[in-house]
């Protein structure tokens, strides 16, 4: 039998301006519509309804403009396997008819990384300096906004240190920077966030904006049966939110009171062992997890 095939909504009515010479980040985990959104911001796909623009051209009748005028990172790295490291960076700024000699200002201290293996083909890179590469042929052209899908995803921290310090760089040079990410703690290094869930924007603010509108008081408790304690805390009715973070576990209340003394409460009724409480400051993720359950 042919099987029915579900129509999904990649994005629900968002809508966003970004400044120029800012570095606004997307943040939502797979499947929230970040590729997508980009897609169309790019001018590669084009969406059932609405309108956006780029730079102040419209994305579906200046479609030709805004392809000269961005940059490009797809999140799977997509340059020439089979190509030499400067034979992709030559190739690219061929295609947009200049030289790399022309732009070497703006990719020079990304490019001076990997340029000792500039012979080496593409497909031999590690991770890291695929990522530079990539990097470098988006910004060959001086694009005067940059995309750039989950970059980050797949390389070790090391790496993703680098390119936020190489990001914060780029901006100083008027690049306007638009970078999707899983990863919560990069919204930090953004000058504003949108968070992007299930193809809706929840929230879209500075990040230490957002954090402030988490107003209900946050608290962390761990013990050694950390399972039991959560299944605890979410059976209890004055419980409102409680979810695994790291060691701990964080917890909300319906009606902030004593919290302190109603966790050692719930933590001593089933007779928990080496209980630590924490009043704590919401961070990112906190501020997600809150806005899905609005």
């Amino acid at each position: 039998m042919p099987s029915k095939k579900n129509t999904v909504e990649a994005l629900k009515g968002i809508s966003f301006t970004v400044g120029k010479g800012e570095i606004f980040g997307i943040i939502g985990p797979d499947g929230a519509g970040k590729t997508s959104l980009f897609r169309i911001l790019t001018t590669l796909l084009i969406a059932d309804s609405g309108h956006a623009s780029v730079d102040g051209f419209d994305v579906v009748k200046d479609y030709k403009e805004i392809r000269n005028r961005v940059g490009y990172m797809p999140g799977k790295f997509s340059l020439y396997q089979d190509l030499s490291v400067q034979e992709n960076l030559q190739f690219f700024a061929t295609i947009f008819n200049t030289s790399i000699e022309e732009n070497y200002d703006l990719i020079k201290d990304i490019y001076q990384q990997i340029e000792p293996f500039k012979t080496r083909r593409a497909a031999q890179l590690s991770g890291g300096m695929k990522q530079k590469l990539a990097l470098s042929c988006a910004l060959i052209h001086k694009p005067s906004v940059l995309f750039l899908d989950e970059p980050t995803t797949g390389v070790d921290a090391v790496s993703r240190k680098e390119f936020w310090e190489m990001l914060h760089r780029l901006k100083t040079e008027g690049i306007t920077i638009l970078v999707s990410t899983p990863y919560m703690d990069e919204a930090s290094l953004c000058d504003r966030v949108a968070l992007l869930q299930k193809g809706q924007i929840l929230s879209v603010n500075t990040p230490t904006g957002i954090a402030e509108n988490f107003i209900k008081p946050l608290w962390a408790i761990k013990a050694n049966e950390m399972y039991p304690l959560m299944k605890s805390l979410m059976s209890d009715s004055s419980v409102e939110s409680c979810y695994p973070f790291g060691q701990y576990h964080h917890v909300v209340f319906k009606n902030p009171g004593d919290d302190r003394k109603r966790l050692a409460e719930i933590a001593g009724k089933d007779h928990y062992t080496n209980v630590e409480i924490h009043s704590i400051e919401p961070n990112i993720e906190d501020c997600f997890m809150a806005l899905m359950k609005d």
